[in-house]
């Protein structure tokens, strides 16, 4: 055995001298591998989404005024008052410091007050909800400019996008222009999905029966990638589609291509279509239809596209109406909104006979609400898009319940999602 005075042999020497070496390859190696991660969330292509980037930005620096020096300070303390340091001074009995509980107390504070308020402008600012007041820093969006509605339908599992104002709709394939507005409407067809272009703006949620809304702007021309950030099955992984950003001029093109089919065209997407597309399939390629039944979304977001299917908003104009007694029996079977149950709902209400066609009329007759029409919670922009201001920011606010638009709205308490 080896005395504790005799020196090191050669072999453990040569191994303490590779153990930095191996330490420092691999650091090299593991920075190489980050240098290929995707930062389209910190450098995006739109605007909305470049602000949700800089509030994640600033939140972190203003985290790290906190977080850094206290990291600092932990090494500088266990280094100055280590056993071996004789110079340190040495307070066994000392408990309590003002100054020191000032500091301790007040810069944190301060940060929390910081973030709150960046948090609570960026919050109303960024509500996807809202309107965007500006193309990008240096352009507002002009008063008289109209958004590029497109209706996000998410199937099991694949993508639908409707372009009412064009007539047209894509599987898997978004095209937009840029600096143009957009206004995303957006439900599903089965399951709880999420709506996420990162390139874009944050994430949104689509569920069916329900509406939600996005507002966005893509700033720069390019292929970027939308996908499904929430698990719904089977083929979520596969849930992916491309998002293309073109010129105002390439887009009228794109849509001129789509409508003039061809070899490629899908056709028109009508109910009887739309019924086979929403069916589970995983992996489908883009298609795109050169023509859509108007009446479609508004279908789909009614959970009536089956024939004969009553209406989920001819179902609540019913309820609040404090339903139909005995008069309503033969239309139980309209009421049916299982997935599983649809071709028996359609079967019994595929060929009516007058009675049931007489108390149909009836029943729609009492419904006030236009099927297909969800309430526009859309909130406009502030007069101000000065962030860490937001002069003029409202609350968000729900539509009036009068007609008249001069009519002031009531406060939203509930949620519109």
């Amino acid at each position: 055995m080896r005395s504790p005075e005799s020196p090191p042999s050669p072999r453990l020497l040569s191994a303490l001298a590779r153990v930095p070496v191996a330490r420092t390859a691999a650091a090299l190696a593991l920075t190489g591998a980050l240098s290929a991660c995707n930062t389209v969330v910190l450098d995006p292509a739109g605007d909305v989404a470049q602000q949700q980037g800089d509030l994640v930005v600033i939140s972190t620096v203003l985290m790290l005024l906190i977080i850094v020096p206290v990291m600092a300070l932990t090494i500088f303390f266990a280094w100055r008052y280590r056993a071996s340091n004789k110079e340190a001074t040495y307070e066994p009995d000392w408990d309590h410091s003002t100054q020191l509980e000032l500091v301790i107390w007040a810069a944190p504070l301060l940060i929390i007050i910081c973030l709150g308020a960046l948090t609570w402008v960026g919050t109303h600012l960024l509500d996807p909800y809202r309107t965007i007041g500006r193309i990008d820093k240096q352009t507002a969006v002009a008063h008289d400019a109209k958004p590029l509605e497109v209706d996000v339908v998410a199937l099991d599992w694949k993508w639908l996008f409707i372009y009412p104002e064009q007539g047209i709709a894509t599987v898997n394939e978004l095209v937009v222009p840029t600096n143009r507005p957009l206004q995303f409407k957006i439900t599903a067809s089965s399951v709880m999905n999420s709506f996420y272009v990162p390139a874009m703006a944050g994430q949104i949620y689509a569920m069916p029966g329900m509406e939600t809304r996005l507002h966005a702007v893509m700033n720069e021309t390019g292929d970027f990638i939308g996908f499904s950030a929430n698990y719904s099955g089977a083929g979520f992984s596969h849930m992916r589609f491309a998002t293309h950003s073109v010129s105002d001029a390439d887009f009228a093109k794109w849509v001129d291509g789509v409508k003039t089919g061809g070899k490629d065209s899908a056709g028109t997407l009508d109910r009887a279509t739309y019924l086979k597309l929403e069916k589970p399939s995983e992996k489908n390629p883009v298609a795109r239809y050169a023509s859509v039944d108007a009446d479609l979304y508004g279908a789909i977001l009614d959970m009536c596209v089956e024939p004969g299917k009553m209406c989920m908003s001819e179902m609540m104009a019913i309820d609040a109406r404090g339903g139909l007694g005995k008069a309503g029996i033969r239309n139980v079977e309209m009421l049916a909104y299982d997935k599983y149950g649809r071709q028996a709902s359609a079967a019994a209400n595929a060929n009516p006979d007058a009675a049931t066609k007489r108390e149909l009329a009836w029943v729609r007759a009492l419904c006030k609400q236009e099927p297909g029409k969800a309430p526009d919670n859309t909130v406009k922009a502030p007069a101000s898009m000065r962030s860490l201001t937001g002069a003029g920011l409202s609350a968000p606010q729900s539509v009036a319940l009068e007609q008249n638009d001069e009519a002031p709205a009531r406060p939203l308490l509930i949620s519109r999602n």
